[in-house]
Formats: structure tokens, C-alpha cells, sequence
């Protein structure tokens, strides 16, 4: 007669092991992390909708349909819109300020006093994109969001508010760099530089239908190989001695 098989089980602690932790109650989640939970719902929900119809084409109902949930629950967080959209701009504005802080830091640190044009925006610009092309959708979001309300005055001083130390550390080593540049140059360049980053983080698709499909308003490493590059030759442009005089 065939003798069967059979497979070893589970070694008897490891078995005992498993079903003692399949026994064990779930911890129920704190009603601090379930109001948490639901704010990044909340705010997931209100950056995607801004970011498509602007401030003033969205509602506190509108989110709170998109998040599943009553109007009223919205009231009881933000008591009107504007904080709302104040709270979506605060919330990443901290993460990409503190990654880009800390490049121009370190590149500063690393240049030994002595940085070029093209590193510095380097550290600016290339951190950021990588942030925003490899951060998920929200992060696509947001940077659509960013692009849309930089151009309004109400976004304009948000983004005072939240970013000046970061552009303005950028500008000191753009400084450095240019010394004999004249400073109202480089904060013209700046403002060359932020048009374009905006611009791209828009994601229009503009330039897909320009260009027949060979670039793509998605493509953020197509755009990092090439942005930084770029303007660092107007800067150079600008910047060139006697250049203002003359102008």
C-alpha cells in the first residue's frame, strides 16, 4: 500500500505564535489619529479640487462631497475657505523648503565659498523636481496648485510668506557667484527662473501639442537635464560686465 506524504506543519511554538497574534484584538485608533486621518483626506480632497478650479471655484461642499462626508464637518475644521486653501499651501510648502534649504546649505558647504550659477540652481531647482516628479500625484497636485496661485496677489502672498527665506538663500549664492553682477539682475533672473518652474509644474500639455509628442509636460527629468543649464546661461547673459550701463 502507498504510504502518503504528508507536509510538515508549522513547528508547534512558531503555530502557537501566530494564533496568539491573530487573537489579539486590533488596537482601535485614538480619536486623534482618526481626526488627523481625516484632515489629510480633507486636504488631499481640497488640493486636487484647487488645483483644477482655482480658490474661488470650489466650495467647502464641494470638498466635503469629494471626501465623503457632511458640509458641516468641513465648518467645524475651517471655518471658511480661505483657511482651507491657506492650510493645503502650508502643508507641503514646510517639506519642499527644508529639502531645498538643505541643498543650497550643503552645496554651499560643498563649494568652499566658491559656487557657480549652474550648481546653486541645481540644488534649487533640481531638488524641487525631483520632490514633485517622483512625490506621487498630490504632489502633482500641488505643484498645479502652486503654479495656478502664484500668478494671483492673493497667492503671491502666500508664497511670501512661505518661501522667501528659501528664494532669498538662493539669491545669496547667486551673489556669490556673480559678484560684479548687478543685484537687480540677478533678482530679475529669479524671476525668470520661478516663471519657468511654475510653468512646468503647471503640466499644461502644451508643449506635447507643440512639439508633436517629442517632449512631454510630465517628463520633470527631461526638464531637470536642462533647466538649471539653461538658465544659467542667462544669467551669464545678464550679468556680463557693463551689460546694465548699457541697458
Amino acid at each position: 500500500m502507498a504510504v502518503v506524504k504528508q507536509r510538515p506543519g508549522p513547528e508547534p511554538t512558531k503555530a502557537r505564535s501566530e494564533a496568539t497574534e491573530a487573537a489579539k484584538p486590533r488596537r482601535r485608533r485614538t480619536k486623534v489619529e482618526q481626526r488627523a486621518d481625516k484632515m489629510e483626506q480633507i486636504l488631499d480632497a481640497a488640493e486636487y479640487l484647487f488645483s483644477i478650479h482655482g480658490l474661488y471655484g470650489v466650495t467647502l461642499k464641494d470638498v466635503a462631497q469629494r471626501v465623503g462626508v457632511h458640509h458641516t464637518l468641513l465648518n467645524y475644521y475651517f471655518t471658511d475657505k480661505k483657511k482651507l486653501f491657506d492650510a493645503v499651501i502650508a502643508r507641503r510648502a514646510g517639506v519642499t523648503i527644508d529639502l531645498r534649504m538643505k541643498a543650497l546649505d550643503d552645496y554651499d558647504a560643498a563649494s568652499a565659498g566658491k559656487p557657480t550659477v549652474e550648481g546653486a540652481l541645481r540644488a534649487f531647482l533640481d531638488t524641487d523636481l525631483d520632490l514633485y516628479g517622483q512625490g506621487g500625484e498630490n504632489w502633482k497636485n500641488y505643484g498645479a496648485l502652486g503654479a495656478q496661485v502664484s500668478n494671483t496677489p492673493y497667492g503671491a502672498e502666500l508664497f511670501d510668506l512661505h518661501f522667501d527665506p528659501v528664494v532669498l538663500r538662493l539669491i545669496g549664492l547667486l551673489k556669490k557667484a556673480l559678484p560684479d553682477c548687478a543685484e537687480e539682475d540677478i533678482f530679475w533672473g529669479y524671476h525668470f527662473v520661478t516663471g519657468a518652474l511654475m510653468l512646468t509644474l503647471a503640466r499644461t500639455g502644451r508643449i506635447n501639442r507643440l512639439s508633436g509628442g517629442m517632449c512631454d509636460s510630465d517628463d520633470f527629468e527631461a526638464v531637470k537635464s536642462r533647466m538649471a543649464s539653461f538658465m544659467a546661461a542667462g544669467f551669464m547673459s545678464i550679468c556680463k560686465p557693463g551689460t546694465t550701463a548699457a541697458r
